[in-house]
């Protein structure tokens, strides 16, 4: 009877937990770059079952293992690719294969891949709140003129004309804004995931020469909306059995202590 109680709590606990986890996929789909989390449960302790006598208890027979509590195990991230969504925003990009945009932050450096960005006050390519968008050069990116292009690359650049006066020749430039710094890591088990889409690590970045930088796109949310409403419609169906049975659970006990109690 009260190995019931340990397992409907350790459920109605567990279940709890994967419906934040679920709620914040939900929360986050339109968020670009945003890599969805999959909670997985574990059993918290095993226990050998065995089979006694009535009055002797020598040479018990073991039966089988038993484990009284359900517990969350970890969550793990999907770093699979999301789908493109067209802005035609000047400030935005998008990463077509593996990589991460690198942030300068008041913790350090951050990876992501929200490519929403923008220019901050001073005229440095920014991520909202977050902080300025790395060059190759690991310096920020300035952007002074936004008559700007970006190849696939990550090369921002900008073509100047001067001169065209009489008898004058017109002198055509193109100058370098910088050039988008995008890094890669062997392990992504070791990337933590923070707010905003951001993540850190230990690992040491590999930097990606050819990186594959779509102009005026953002990657969408690996979020499936379908998918997170069937998991949360059965995590909720789990989570109420398991409340209802365990009402019944207590009304038993309160009776065994009342009413069988008297006897």
């Amino acid at each position: 009877m009260y190995q019931g109680f340990y397992n409907l709590t350790s459920g109605m606990l567990t279940q709890s937990r994967n419906l934040n986890v679920i709620s914040n996929n939900m929360v986050n789909i339109q968020t670009p770059g945003y890599k969805k989390d999959k909670m997985v449960s574990t059993t918290f302790q095993e226990e050998m079952l065995y089979r006694t006598g009535k009055r002797y208890k020598e040479d018990p027979e073991p039966l089988a293992t038993t484990s009284k509590i359900r517990a969350a195990d970890r969550t793990y991230v999907n770093h699979e690719q999301g789908g493109f969504d067209l802005t035609d925003g000047i400030f935005d990009f998008a990463l077509g294969d593996r990589g991460y945009f690198c942030i300068d932050t008041p913790m350090g450096v951050r990876y992501t891949r929200n490519g929403s960005f923008f220019v901050d006050e001073e005229g440095y390519l920014s991520l909202n709140g977050m902080g300025r968008v790395q060059g190759k050069d690991g310096q920020p990116i300035q952007i002074d003129n936004e008559e700007f292009t970006v190849d696939g690359r990550g090369n921002i650049q900008v073509t100047e004309t001067s001169g065209g006066g009489e008898d004058e020749e017109v002198i055509v430039q193109t100058r370098q804004m910088g050039t988008l710094r995008v890094v890669d890591f062997e392990d992504y088990e070791q990337l933590h995931k923070e707010d905003y889409g951001l993540f850190s690590t230990n690992q040491a970045p590999q930097e990606i020469e050819s990186p594959s930088v779509m102009w005026k796109m953002v990657e969408r949310s690996n979020v499936d909306m379908v998918e997170e409403m069937v998991s949360m419609m059965s995590s909720q169906r789990a989570l109420q059995s398991a409340a209802q049975v365990l009402k019944m659970y207590d009304q038993i006990l309160s009776k065994a202590a009342t009413d069988v109690g008297r006897l």
